[in-house]
């Protein structure tokens, strides 16, 4: 039976295995998924340990950029995103890098949000490996403007500069917008501790700004408790992408795309039930 894991550190709460088994129920694909802590001075010798006999595996924080280095080729997305989130072993063994995050994200919120990206203004918040992976994706679908906006404003620049060629983006502080937009997506990593950008309420244009953050919990996150507070239309967590980007994965490994919407149903039954 082919084996598959999720390499991280810490690993301990990934939904993940959870979800590949869920997926290989559905789908009567025989495999088996676990959870791999990887030590942080040695994923490289970790994952090829693993890929002695695994055929491919999923990577989480804080370890993308060396599964980028570890890969043997790596797929045009994966390239663009510098980070690689899915490792899939190829017949000769060598390693292909993947990066699923970005289509995932997209997939959710157009599959099971229902949202139109094409033609919107979206500001996306961060500049870091999260939402790095993710634009490349989000200007496939002709935007009418992405905005990155960071603390650190070199750092969006660099991203806009890096992505120009795909679509109309730029680059901003945090403080230097006011102008409402149509989908505000969280990629910093301040809902973790409860934190929130440092953004004006003014970007949100009541009864029909969408907002979207990365992250999720079984409370609502500090971001999208802000944006219900300051009127949003529609606030979504990351719960979706998760699924979606596994699914991804799944795909590229098993080459059969799974039924997204049960598995999501189930997982946020149990987010609920705590």
């Amino acid at each position: 039976m082919d084996s598959y894991c999720v390499f991280g550190n810490p690993i301990g709460h990934s939904k993940s295995p959870l979800i590949h088994r869920l997926f290989a129920e559905q789908t009567g694909e025989r495999l088996t998924y676990e959870a791999v802590l990887a030590p942080l001075d040695d994923f490289s010798g970790c994952a090829r340990a693993f890929f002695a006999t695994g055929k491919g595996g999923n990577v989480t924080v804080p370890f993308k950029e060396q599964a980028y280095q570890l890969a043997g080729s790596l797929s045009a997305r994966a390239q663009r995103a510098g980070a690689v989130n899915t490792l899939k072993k190829l017949d000769d063994g060598s390693l292909l890098g993947d990066n699923t995050d970005g289509a995932g994200l997209v997939r959710d919120l157009i599959r099971n949000a229902g949202l139109t990206l094409a033609g919107k203004r979206i500001l996306l918040l961060g500049a870091g490996g999260a939402a790095r992976g993710v634009i490349e994706p989000i200007l496939a679908e002709k935007p009418a403007a992405l905005v990155i906006a960071n603390r650190t404003v070199e750092k969006a620049e660099d991203l806009a500069r890096l992505f120009a060629d795909l679509g109309p983006v730029s680059a901003s502080g945090f403080d230097w917008l006011e102008e409402p937009v149509d989908l505000i997506i969280n990629g910093t990593s301040a809902s973790l501790s409860g934190d929130l950008p440092p953004i004006s309420p003014s970007l949100i244009q009541p009864g029909h700004t969408v907002c979207y953050d990365m992250m999720y919990g079984k409370e609502m996150t500090a971001f999208n408790r802000w944006a219900s507070e300051h009127g949003a239309l529609r606030t979504l967590d990351g719960l979706g992408m998760l699924v979606e980007q596994a699914a991804e994965a799944f795909l590229l490994w098993r080459g059969v795309l799974p039924d997204s919407a049960p598995v999501l149903a189930e997982l946020r039954r149990q987010l609920a039930q705590g």
